[in-house]
Parts: structure tokens; C-alpha cells; sequence
């Protein structure tokens, strides 16, 4: 089978048309001769203690990850096991045991900041993208275990990626681009499957849907756009033109499960729902400070089942979590940092009403949506928090920071996780 071929049974489904077919695949990116890593050559690599200063600061955390030497600008866990991707101001990535904070492997080959680094949905690949333009693809060797991979290809196309994307089921790859593109590859082949030109400046977010179908992309010149993969053609796009939709520049996105609603915020504090199947724009949420950037937007299933009234969670420089109702579009609770909200990851299921919030004020904290307790603070890191992702089915939170260090923590206070 081909790997058109094997590219749509990711995505497609039993009503739909295929994704992508082969006639989309326009060109080859080669090899640039780059050899697999070897697990000799990270042993030189030494976890160290995390910086002093702060002496202070109660430290919560199960295990340190100190080998970066600058920030640390991008985390993210593996599906199932117990590793984590990071990407920093050191140019490097590392593949590493959250259990005990080995080096699997040393990610090289980037000559600018590393500020996107992710696991594939399936586990087997990783992508790191770079202030200097490259994603950079290594892949899992063998099926005994995940301690040995190798470097499988590098895509070139933008001109600084900001953010990267995997799809929800299939080795396909997203990137925004500061230059005002999002380009679409398919992998292991690298080939390019689309390049989506409709914004005018830096596209600072973008997500599949959870369905796999569409792409939501936005960007700094305050403009969101749908996408069908398949196209180059905007489905639609809103624009600061549109008076209700004006949200100065756009700085954070999600889409809820049921892939039919977006929440956008931007750097005046506004917040816009969006219903994608009208491409219009269906309420909007005005809890944060006039001028305060949005840096987060999180959906949360209080149902459990994907189904329910939906609640969504939006983060901002003001250092507020709101957790909103979407049913009456008021505002349910209030969640508070004391400084900048900079992420929010959603708990997976059984325990979807909880959310982890990272903030500048260097801490972590995990709340209950339906009440807005807190119910766990994490703490150790000695500077903003800059990058978050939950582990191990949402048991462990790891965090990388301005410190150049990541913490893993466990996401709930240890008798009850």
C-alpha cells in the first residue's frame, strides 16, 4: 500500500470522503543525510540540580529535568509512556524518562531556539519546530520499547515556525508560520500536502479539529480561518472588519470536542465563540481586563461524555482562568494566578472537570471546573512557566520554564491521584 493510500484510512471515515488522495502530494522533501541518534552519545549528558537562588521556593515536584541550558519554551508528554519531548533557547531537543530524568535521546540540528516539540498521536514520531524555520522528524526504532530513535527527515517551507500540530489519528503534520503561512506534510515521506495562504501576518495558533476534518488557524492581524485540508480556499474567514469579531491581534484558539464550536482570544482581552458550521461569530466573553492578552483557551467536558453543555476555560496576562458557560454564556467561576496565565491543560476522562493551569507567577495549579476549587498547587520552579502537557492519562503534570528546568509533579495531591 502506498502512502496516499495509507495517509487516508487516518482520515477518513465511514460517511465522509477521503482526506487527502495522492493527487494532493505536490513535493518530495529529501533526505538531508542526517544518521540516526546513537544512546552512546547522550550518556555524556548530565542531569544537573536545579539552579539556586529562591532557596526558599517549597519544591513538590517527583523528578527534575535540568539539562537544557536557557528556557524552555515547548513540552509535551508521550500518549502512553512515561518519556516527554522539550524544546528550548538552547537549540536542542531531548527525549527524556519523566520517572528519573534520563536522556533517551538529544534531538540536534536546529541552529535557532527550539519552540515547538510534540509526539504524534500514535507515539511513534516526534516533530520539534524551530525559530529557524526547520521541523525536524525523528521516529521510534523497533516495537520492544521507546529507548532507541532515529532521525527520519527534516521539512522546510516556513520562515519561522511558531506552533506545530499533529493530526488527531494519522502521521500528519501542521505548522504556523511567522510569515503568514500554515503548511500541511505527510509523514514518514515528508511530502507537502497543502500550504494555506489567507492570513497577512504572523499565524500565532491553529488546531485540527478533534474530528480530524478541518483546520482552524488565526493570526496576529486579528483574522481566524476555516479549512478544509483538501483546499488552499478558506471555507471562511473572519476578519477584524467583521465589528463583532474584532478582537485586535489573536493570541489563543481551541475548538470543542464535537468539533462545531472555536473560542478565540486576543491581546484586548476580548473573547469570541465561533460556530463553525454557520462562520459566524455566536457570543462573546468579556471576564478578562481590557488589554490583557488571552493566552490560553481550554474546553472542559463537565459531562463526561462530550456531549454536555459545553464550559470552556480562557487564560489570560491578568492572571485570571475564567471558566465560562456556553449554554448562557456567563461566567462560572474565576481562577486566579498571580501573574500571567500561560497554558491550561484539560484533565482527559474520567476526571474532566479538572484543569491544570501554568502560570509566570512561577506556579502550576490543578482546579475543579464545577466548583473552582483548588485542588493541588505545584510548586518548585524558579521563573515563569512558559510550556505545560499532562502524562500518563493526566496523572503527572510536566512543566518547562524560564529557569531552564522541567518539573514533573503529580496532577492531584498524591493520596487521591
Amino acid at each position: 500500500m502506498n502512502t496516499a493510500q495509507e495517509t487516508t484510512e487516518y482520515v477518513s471515515d465511514e460517511e465522509e470522503d477521503v482526506f487527502i488522495d495522492s493527487g494532493d502530494v505536490f513535493a518530495e522533501i529529501p533526505d538531508d543525510g542526517d544518521h540516526p541518534m546513537d544512546e552512546d552519545d547522550e550518556a555524556e549528558d548530565i542531569i544537573g540540580d536545579l539552579p539556586s537562588g529562591d532557596s526558599d521556593v517549597n519544591d513538590n515536584s517527583l523528578q527534575h529535568f535540568t539539562t537544557h541550558n536557557g528556557s524552555v519554551f515547548a513540552i509535551s508528554c508521550h500518549p502512553t509512556e512515561a518519556l516527554a519531548v522539550s524544546g528550548g533557547e538552547d537549540d536542542l531537543g531531548y527525549i527524556w524518562d519523566i520517572t528519573d530524568g534520563e536522556v533517551i535521546v538529544k534531538l540536534t540540528g536546529h541552529t535557532d531556539s527550539v519552540c515547538s516539540a510534540s509526539f504524534s498521536s500514535d507515539g511513534q514520531m516526534v516533530a520539534t519546530g524551530g525559530m529557524d524555520g526547520k521541523v525536524r522528524i525523528w521516529r521510534r526504532v523497533g516495537t520492544v520499547d521507546f529507548r532507541n530513535w532515529e532521525f527520519l527527515t527534516e521539512l522546510q517551507g516556513p520562515d519561522e515556525v511558531i506552533w506545530l500540530r499533529w493530526h488527531p489519528r494519522g502521521t500528519i503534520l501542521l505548522a504556523g508560520s511567522n510569515d503568514s503561512t500554515v503548511w500541511l506534510w505527510q509523514l514518514p515521506s515528508g511530502n507537502t500536502m497543502q500550504v494555506f495562504a489567507g492570513h497577512s501576518g504572523p499565524v500565532q495558533c491553529g488546531e485540527f479539529t478533534p474530528d480530524g476534518k478541518r483546520i482552524v488557524t488565526a493570526s496576529e492581524d486579528g483574522s481566524l480561518i476555516y479549512w478544509d485540508p483538501r483546499s488552499s480556499t478558506p471555507l471562511f474567514k473572519l476578519s477584524p472588519e467583521d465589528a463583532r469579531f474584532d478582537l485586535e491581534s489573536i493570541t489563543s484558539l481551541a475548538v470543542n470536542a464535537s468539533s462545531t464550536l472555536a473560542v478565540v482570544g486576543g491581546t484586548s482581552g476580548s473573547v469570541r465563540v465561533v460556530s463553525l458550521s454557520k462562520g459566524e461569530v455566536v457570543g462573546a466573553l468579556g471576564g478578562h481586563a481590557e488589554g490583557e492578552s488571552v493566552e490560553a483557551v481550554q474546553f472542559v467536558d463537565l459531562g463526561g461524555t462530550g456531549s454536555s453543555p459545553g464550559v470552556v476555560v480562557t487564560g489570560g496576562t491578568d492572571g485570571k482562568a475564567c471558566v465560562w458557560d456556553l449554554t448562557t454564556m456567563r461566567l462560572r467561576a474565576t481562577l486566579e494566578h498571580q501573574d500571567a496565565v500561560t497554558s491550561l491543560l484539560g484533565h482527559p476522562a474520567p476526571k474532566s472537570h479538572l484543569i491544570v493551569s501554568a502560570s509566570a507567577d512561577n506556579t502550576l495549579r490543578t482546579w475543579d471546573t464545577r466548583t473552582g476549587a483548588l485542588i493541588k498547587e505545584h510548586t518548585g520552579h524558579h521563573g515563569p512557566i512558559l510550556s505545560a502537557s499532562l502524562g500518563l492519562q493526566g496523572s503527572v503534570v510536566v512543566s518547562g520554564g524560564d529557569d531552564s528546568a522541567c518539573l514533573v509533579f503529580t496532577t492531584e495531591i498524591d493520596e487521591s491521584g
